[in-house]
């Protein structure tokens, strides 16, 4: 009974310590000063670039909410649409994946990467001429200069020739996206 009753006046001690002066209840919190030399950081991070980075680490979901984040800096642009499709594709949500991907080309016609990987889509839901399609755009915009756009390609062209469903397993397709991050998409 006495500890019940110790505890109840410390819990009541501690509340009227957070109260100021003026009765309201204090929430700010206030904990010891950073080192000397500390950085200052004022301005939030691109969520662009933070996604970027957790795709790199293979961190789909905290991509997926950092890009969701890039919204509000950025909008709903062609690069946003592509990145938040990428991470869907990257966490198996092909059907969210494909409907981000096709709105980025969509508003961009001239985006690359956005082709490139709306093709690796189409492969996985064995869509194999609507994938040739997409790989076929993507590499004339890109001029050919990206390897792994040209793989898919000649991977797409191959799996037109071999109508058995195996092949479509046991083939890589990359993803790829603005910037120098290079992902890795295994068959479905």
């Amino acid at each position: 009974m006495i500890l019940r009753k110790g505890v109840a006046l410390l819990a009541l001690a501690g509340s009227l310590a957070a109260c100021m002066p003026d009765g309201r209840i204090a929430t700010e919190r206030r904990g010891p000063p950073p080192p000397p030399g500390t950085v200052r950081i004022t301005e939030a991070v691109d969520g662009l670039q933070v996604g970027h980075n957790m795709m790199a680490a293979g961190e789909y979901q905290l991509a997926l909410d950092a890009y969701v984040r890039g919204i509000e800096e950025h909008g709903l642009n062609a690069d946003v649409l592509s990145a938040i499709g990428s991470a869907n594709l990257r966490l198996g949500r092909l059907n969210q994946a494909v409907r981000y991907l096709e709105r980025a080309v969509e508003l961009d016609e001239d985006f690359a990467a956005a082709w490139n990987n709306l093709g690796v889509i189409y492969i996985a839901q064995n869509e194999i001429p609507k994938a040739r399609g997409a790989f076929e755009r993507a590499f004339a915009l890109d001029n050919g200069d990206s390897d792994e756009i040209r793989q898919n390609l000649v991977l797409a062209l191959s799996l037109l020739g071999d109508t058995s469903q195996e092949t479509a397993e046991d083939v890589q397709f990359r993803l790829v996206r603005r910037g120098a991050g290079r992902y890795l998409l295994l068959g479905q």
